[in-house]
């Protein structure tokens, strides 16, 4: 049986909202006369995360996911429900979060590691590997309201790494890191990882949760909307975006005629979703001899192929296409827009036959290809349909190199 790390049982918090300042005192000395309004930041949120997992946590501004986090730790206190951690947190909330910027970086090192519970000894043992994977040098020595943000930033989590927690929470604090010290933040999550440690994680870089997430929760505006697997919370997550989220299911009907049009490499159960004003059919794959296939030989041309209706006039349709692995993580995609191929208005009545060609420099394996026609109107991006991992798309290779895709280096040895 799974060993709990954290249990939240319907967390609410509810903020009071103030016009002006004065009607807080005036509340105070009248409290039968409300002068506030309440802000629920969290609502009714449950949430259970097992010993040895790697959660993430994705939402919009403003869904409640820092609030969450604040409550686990101890930072705030729920208006509302229970929460019980078994295990000693490291928390990385926000860039300053228990740091006195008058001290310099050792006094904060030491600062920080007493009020985790840690002895000046225990302390000690640790500085020096705190220091090195910090990195920042001789400003360890400068008051830290000195320092970048970057450095701000290597030495907080050069601290919360390095105490040795059971729970590792971190809140969007390494974008602002250099490339650098994200991959060495990132090989330090594998440790934890492979230690059996519980990691949980907000970010808005959603490549990081697909890797690095075992599973996924998704907030918005205080309410969590699904926990599943990664990919299946990233999708719903894009349509929260776009203000396209719905529980409810596709038309059955509308669905069993779908899969009766489609082969075995087309998947019965895509999510589709968008404003129904263009609709994405036809779609499928050829070889570079033109033959429809799912399954392309590395370093050979292949082209996909989509079709596109519109039923209303639409200013500057974008059509993209996007490859993923099967864990949901984007690989690469383009889209006429970024390519300068396509910037004309179309038509209500009228249809678009799209073709990407390209070059298979994919590593071998099995990956999954989405469609998507969007566009802006004035400032407002607008999804007209979206199909994701409609296509099992396999990649035959007798040569992988490092990593997801080939540099087809040519090497000379003299």
């Amino acid at each position: 049986m799974q060993q709990i790390a954290i249990e939240a049982n319907k967390i609410s918090k509810v903020y009071r909202l103030y016009g002006k300042p004065s009607d807080r005192f005036r509340e105070a000395v009248n409290p039968k006369k409300r002068r506030s309004t309440d802000h629920a930041a969290l609502k009714d949120v449950d949430l259970t995360i097992y010993k040895g997992e790697t959660v993430g946590i994705i939402g919009t501004n403003g869904s409640g996911k820092s609030t969450l986090l604040k409550i686990i730790t101890g930072v705030l206190s729920q208006t509302s429900g229970q929460i019980r951690v078994d295990g000693r947190i490291s928390a990385l909330l926000e860039l300053g979060a228990g740091f006195n910027m008058e001290y310099n970086g050792i006094e904060n090192i030491y600062l920080n590691g007493t009020m985790m519970g840690f002895s000046k000894k225990e302390i000690d043992d640790r500085l020096q590997d705190i220091l090195d994977f910090a990195d920042i040098g001789e400003y360890v020595y400068q008051p830290c309201k000195t320092y970048s943000s970057g450095m701000f930033v290597r030495l907080a989590f050069a601290v919360a790494i390095n105490i040795d927690p059971e729970i590792l929470i971190v809140d969007e604090a390494l974008s602002v890191g250099d490339v650098f010290f994200q991959a060495k933040c990132y090989h330090k999550f594998e440790e934890f990882k492979a230690q059996g440690k519980t990691i949980l994680f907000v970010s808005h870089d959603l490549t990081s949760i697909a890797k690095y997430c075992d599973r996924v929760v998704l907030l918005n505006k205080g309410v969590k909307l699904r926990e599943g697997g990664p990919k299946e919370i990233i999708d719903a997550y894009k349509q929260v975006l776009v203000g396209q989220y719905t529980e409810a299911p596709a038309d059955e009907a509308d669905g069993e005629e779908k899969k009766e049009a489609l082969d075995s490499s087309i998947n019965p159960e895509l999510l589709e979703y968008g404003d129904g004003r263009a609709t994405i059919n036809d779609y499928y794959i050829t070889d570079k001899n033109g033959l429809k296939t799912t399954a392309i030989i590395k370093g050979e041309p292949f082209t996909i192929h989509f079709t596109v209706d519109f039923a209303a006039d639409i200013t500057g349709p974008i059509f993209a296409f996007t490859v993923k692995n099967i864990k949901g993580t984007e690989i690469t995609g383009t889209n006429t827009m970024y390519e300068k191929a396509f910037l004309e208005p179309v038509k209500a009545g009228e249809s678009k036959t799209v073709t990407f060609t390209q070059d298979m420099n994919l590593q071998g394996g099995e990956y999954l290809l989405s469609f998507g026609c969007t566009g802006y109107e004035k400032d407002d991006f607008v999804v007209y349909h979206r199909l994701y991992d409609v296509i099992n798309l396999t990649v035959i290779s007798d040569k992988d190199t490092v990593g997801f895709y080939d540099m087809n280096s040519v090497i000379e040895v003299k």
